[in-house]
């Protein structure tokens, strides 16, 4: 995956966590409940092999 690629992916996980947190607060009930730790860990592997790379986020 290229740096334009994960940081595009990176900005797409990081809108869905804030739309699944939203709608959590909101009362609303999510689909499933692990999503949002998942989303968390891909977010973290993206940050962490964009900092191998020497990009800082």
């Amino acid at each position: 995956m290229s740096r334009e690629e994960k940081l595009k992916k990176l900005n797409e996980l990081e809108m869905e966590l804030l739309r699944l947190r939203t709608l959590a607060r909101s009362g609303g009930a999510l689909e499933n409940p692990g999503q949002i730790r998942a989303i968390r860990k891909d977010i973290a592997r993206i940050k962490f092999a964009l900092g191998q790379e020497g990009y800082k986020v």
